[in-house]
């Protein structure tokens, strides 16, 4: 790991709450790391992040208290983003960044909050062609804001369209082979990469595969889609790669196996190229992540966007994808047995639509995302933020007059304030967020 040291630039990247916020910001993370950077991932102590930064390297990982505001739990919310706040402030304190990077969610303010008192360049990025209510207010505040979506841009009212700039949301290298010029088509001429993924699952190398998943963290609906077409997909010897969640785990195993399909059933999978690199189509949620992998990995999908989303945000990121050609929409209030299996047999057999939806996911797939975010932040940074980064020490950034210090506390007090207004869906609060 690059640890930060005189001549290190040392960037924060605070991505936890869901893989669709965490995957990215690795994507990021390690473009900083191979530019020379030392960098920390602030994540929440929620198991889909824990599970996932397993497969990190070469950077610190820091879990932050935070809690996302569910269920109307205010003053567990509440608490834990002074909490998250306060923990940054002493991570930041001990080790003042340069940079902090949000790709939003419930962990992403605090940091920026406590990175505008240590006088850190800040970022933002917004995967979702629909911003949520916490970015738009921070957005203002911050120095740059990246979005994934151009539909997202137009949304950031109140931040000068100088600061925002469309650069896609990033994934990982080993998603990238999907987009390959040297492969053979997939389908029938199974090239040797789908074969290997299918081998490494457990799959077996000459079937049809059919990708179902529900998000980092499963879906419910989505498991009981699928179960619900199988009767009418019996005769198809498709196999299946189902990720279930947690919770759904033990009755979508049972019910594969009571009519003997030939599936690979698991609560979660953090090899996520190879499950995509193994299927034939996909079943999916609309997260911008999801979304994003599918692209670059050039697989059809069926999308079935969450419908309890913030701002319906996930149908509109289906949408976007529908209205190009790139993936099927089908809503779950809409979704009966027959029309997913017949989006199904659709997605898998008919190689003319396939090849064009092939076509049109190159066009979401941003290769350099992640490396254009990693060097917009270093070319903010710039050249005298290094040099001070040289030779100040932790101390000496600290050091502020009292009538500063007095600015600085009332201000994130003042934006804490805002922010748990925001959690309790204020009037006003709503009205100034438009």
């Amino acid at each position: 790991m690059t640890e930060p040291g005189a001549n290190t630039p040392f960037v924060a990247i605070a991505c936890g709450g869901t893989g669709g916020h965490l995957f990215p910001g690795l994507a990021v993370a390690e473009q900083l790391t191979r530019r020379g950077c030392a960098v920390t991932l602030l994540i929440s102590p929620k198991d889909v992040d824990q599970q996932a930064v397993k497969s990190a390297r070469g950077m610190e990982i820091i879990t932050l208290p935070a809690v996302a505001l569910q269920n109307r739990n205010y003053v567990p919310f509440a608490r834990s983003f002074w909490q998250s706040w306060r923990a940054s402030r002493k991570i930041f304190k001990s080790r003042p960044p340069l940079a902090v990077l949000a790709m939003g969610g419930f962990t992403g303010a605090p940091p920026i909050l406590a990175a505008k008192k240590s006088g850190a360049k800040t970022f933002l990025h917004e995967s979702n062609t629909i911003p949520g209510r916490a970015n738009r207010f921070l957005a203002r505040f911050v120095d740059e804001v990246f979005a994934g979506f151009p539909e997202a841009v137009a949304r950031f009212r109140g931040t000068p369209p100088g600061r925002i700039k469309l650069m896609g949301t990033p994934v990982r290298p080993q998603f990238r082979w999907g987009e390959a010029t040297d492969e053979p088509a997939r389908g029938d001429a199974r090239p040797t990469k789908v074969v290997q993924c299918r081998a490494a699952l457990g799959l077996e190398p000459d079937r049809q595969t059919i990708l179902v998943m529900g998000g980092s963290q499963g879906a419910s609906g989505v498991n009981e889609i699928i179960l619900s077409a199988l009767p009418l997909l019996a005769d198809r010897g498709w196999q299946w790669l189902h990720l279930t969640g947690a919770n759904g785990f033990e009755k979508v195993k049972q019910a594969y196996a009571a009519r003997e399909f030939k599936a690979v059933v698991k609560p979660f999978l953090a090899e996520m190229d190879l499950a995509l690199g193994a299927a034939t189509a996909a079943v999916s949620r609309a997260g911008a992540s999801s979304l994003a992998e599918l692209a670059a990995m050039r697989l059809p999908s069926l999308l079935v966007p969450f419908p309890a989303a913030a701002n319906n945000h996930q149908f509109f990121n289906a949408r976007a994808f529908e209205m190009t050609g790139a993936a099927h929409l089908l809503e779950q209030k809409d979704a009966t047995p027959e029309k997913v299996a017949a989006l199904l047999r659709a997605l898998v057999e008919n190689e003319t639509a396939r090849t064009a939806t092939q076509a049109a996911l190159a066009q979401w797939h941003a290769p350099k995302a992640a490396e254009q975010i990693a060097e917009n932040i270093l070319q903010a940074i710039g050249e005298p933020a290094l040099k001070r980064a040289k030779h100040q020490t932790p101390i000496s950034r600290e050091i502020s007059s009292s009538n500063n210090q007095t600015m600085s506390r009332a201000g994130i007090l003042g934006a804490w304030f805002l922010m748990f207004l925001w959690s309790l869906n204020v009037g006003a609060w709503n009205l100034f967020c438009q």
